[in-house]
């Protein structure tokens, strides 16, 4: 009988650790390989739960430098059928803004050795992880499609464009298996706190300053990491090659909305709120159309925003003690050069 492996890249990290949650769940007949570089935002606290199940396996690797990945593919079981959930990255806009090399170095170089090895190993299935960001920025009205145009406005988000790109020419020129999400922003356990969401219920719950970029009123559609996660299943075990889905929690708020819900989730004063000098660049408004997803692979959010707040909330106030590891040296010198001024 054949196995099934399942390689997640960056799966200490924010989404791919609730990923791994998620397969060890549902699919515990699944072997599952951890890629990821542990840089600032992995964490191997996140994957506490399954460490040390035989089904398990983390390796330490840097999708960079192509001979770590070859390394740890051989790994991979003889004659298993072998799937990938590409989501290691450099993800934070405000940190290309500081420096844009990483992020072409991670998520462009890294992409193009990961896809020269899974071809090399004839994978089965591939799903690169991207973001609604390359999309640009929307006006007050309409919602990102999988034929809106690209229009990338960071760095961040220019560096994912162009991964998206690689993954679209290995699948034309190669016949690679592979399909492309662009999901909204997640929110959720285990999120770094330079995130609004994280960043603001650990202010809110010490009385420090909430800092909150220009006026506020910058729209995202927010999408709970766990209604994401089965969403990367369904689009991996049911989405065609060559696709791209929109990932969307049908769910906009304004940021200074979000932050207001956070206060008063924690009975702290809005007084606590500091507006900041606003990001370069800074894109006013983003919201997904996920009919496509919903339609075809039969898959829609499962959590209002309402619910799966407080859950949230209350996830940081329970893990205190995996916060402050977090906030430490690093952390704190990046805030100061954001936020500082």
């Amino acid at each position: 009988m054949t196995s099934t492996t399942v390689v997640v890249t960056g799966g200490a990290g924010f989404i791919g650790s609730n990923l791994v949650h998620l397969l060890r769940e549902v699919r515990p007949d699944w072997r599952i390989l951890n890629l990821d570089a542990l840089t600032y935002a992995g964490n191997l606290d996140n994957l506490a739960g399954v460490e040390g199940h035989p089904g398990y396996t983390f390796v330490k690797t840097d999708i960079v430098k192509r001979p770590e990945i070859e390394a740890a593919f051989a790994r991979i079981e003889s004659g298993s059928t072998t799937h990938v959930l590409h989501l290691a990255a450099e993800s934070h806009v405000d940190r290309s803004i500081q420096s844009g090399l990483p992020f072409v170095e991670a998520n462009v170089v890294g992409t193009q050795n990961l896809l020269d090895v899974c071809r090399a190993h004839r994978v089965a299935r591939f799903v690169h992880v991207s973001t609604d960001e390359v999309y640009g920025s929307l006006g007050d009205k309409g919602f990102f499609t999988e034929d809106t145009p690209i229009q990338a406005n960071s760095p961040y988000s220019a560096s994912k464009a162009a991964s998206d790109l690689l993954v679209r020419a290995a699948v034309h020129t190669h016949g690679f298996p592979a399909s492309i999400t662009r999901c909204s922003n997640n929110y959720g356990p285990y999120q770094f706190p330079e995130k609004l969401i994280p960043l603001m219920i650990a202010n809110a719950r010490e009385h420090k300053p909430l800092p909150v970029y220009g006026d506020g009123l910058y729209v995202r559609d927010w999408l709970f990491v766990r209604d994401h996660c089965e969403a990367l299943l369904a689009v991996l075990e049911r989405g065609q090659t060559g696709e791209v889905y929109n990932i969307g929690g049908n769910n906009e708020y304004p940021n200074i909305a979000i932050v207001r819900r956070i206060l008063a989730e924690l009975d702290r004063p809005e007084s606590l709120i500091q507006y900041v000098k606003d990001r370069p660049g800074h894109d006013r408004r983003y919201a997904i159309d996920a009919t496509k997803v919903r339609d075809t692979l039969q898959w829609e959010p499962r959590f209002r925003f309402e619910d799966a707040l407080p859950v949230t909330v209350r996830w940081y106030l329970d893990n205190d003690a995996w916060l402050q590891r977090l906030r430490s040296g690093a952390y704190r010198d990046y805030y100061a050069r954001q936020y500082g001024a």
